[in-house]
């Protein structure tokens, strides 16, 4: 329980910080402690609530119009995701972990070669359908967030509406896929408190960074997903 409330409280101040990340140290904390299909569940769950208090957070600076497509994709694919993830064995779902971060790396070097070749939606697809298999898009969100070209607020606005419409619609797959009970939503209630303070510090560290630090912190949890998947 202690790992997950340090868990909870990092993963929530990267996110509203960098405006994506939360994944990156709740899956694996969650997983860990209970099994990694369990763990994927309850951390959908919490990061849906979370990112309810950031779109609250960041209300002013919500890019509806550039995010809308995104934010469709965004859904598609994460129930997609989210009903392989209940359908297949526990072996399938760890393997899909590392192949997802293979498959970041190659879209990013697709990007590098062709920037033209795949846009935001369809990478807003391929990351709602991992998140909803594996737990967390990796660095697939960031990127097509990043093809928007708006500011640090706006970026970390766009990235919470996919964050949110991708969580809730896995949630919801995995409530009726009963991978979600009274017990994980009691732990969600009592996470609120960590996610309304741990979010709006992040909101405030956001607010101080310079577009060069905000870029420096954005590339360091992209580099996370990386050695992540190193360790993996």
């Amino acid at each position: 329980m202690a790992l997950v409330v340090v868990a909870t409280v990092v993963s929530f101040t990267v996110s509203a910080s960098a405006g994506l990340g939360g994944s990156l140290v709740l899956v694996p904390a969650l997983a860990l402690v209970l099994g990694t299909k369990e763990g994927v569940a309850l951390a959908a769950l919490l990061l849906a609530a979370n990112n309810v208090v950031k779109v609250i957070a960041y209300r002013a600076v919500l890019p509806f119009r550039a995010a809308l497509p995104l934010v469709a994709c965004t859904v598609v694919g994460a129930v997609l995701g989210a009903s392989l993830l209940v359908a297949a064995p526990v072996w399938l779902v760890n393997a899909a972990v590392i192949t997802m971060f293979v498959g970041s790396l190659v879209v990013e070097r697709l990007r590098l070669r062709q920037p033209g070749r795949i846009g935001p939606p369809g990478l807003a697809l391929a990351s709602g359908a991992t998140s909803g298999f594996s737990g967390t898009s990796g660095p697939l969100k960031g990127v097509a967030v990043k093809r928007l070209g708006i500011d640090r607020r706006h970026t970390v606005g766009a990235a919470s509406l996919m964050s949110l419409a991708g969580d809730v619609a896995k949630t919801s797959v995995f409530a009726e896929a009963s991978l979600l009970g009274s017990q994980e939503v009691l732990v969600g209630l009592a996470a609120v408190p960590l996610m309304i303070a741990a979010t709006f510090a992040g909101r405030a560290l956001n607010g101080r960074l310079s577009e060069r630090h905000y870029d420096v912190l954005f590339w360091s949890v992209m580099g996370g997903y990386t050695l992540r998947l190193l360790a993996a």
